[in-house]
């Protein structure tokens, strides 16, 4: 899946309906950290932001979050290689 990025647009956490709501809050995470971060911590992020909004957490988040990652790898990398639990946006993407 590709996602293009035009100037009007707020970014991969848009409103484009194309995009997982899980991918666009992983997104924001990462934006948040400032581009990015350790897999746990943004698991963890990804489940504060869900129950602040009051939606359930499910024992399958960690592994929905690193199907997001993979999924979505125009908009996500791994800046230190495919070994590495860390994740960042992409360059052009934040």
């Amino acid at each position: 899946m590709t996602l293009t990025h035009d100037q009007g647009q707020k970014g991969p956490w848009s409103s484009s309906p194309a995009l997982d709501p899980l991918a666009r809050d992983v997104a924001t995470v990462l934006k948040s950290m400032g581009g990015s971060a350790h897999q746990t911590v943004v698991v963890d992020c990804v489940a504060a932001m869900k129950r602040q909004r009051g939606e359930s957490i499910t024992q399958d988040l960690a592994a929905r979050i690193v199907e997001v990652f993979e999924r979505y790898r125009d908009l996500f990398f791994r800046p230190f290689g495919e070994g590495s639990q860390r994740w960042a946006l992409a360059p052009g993407v934040a």
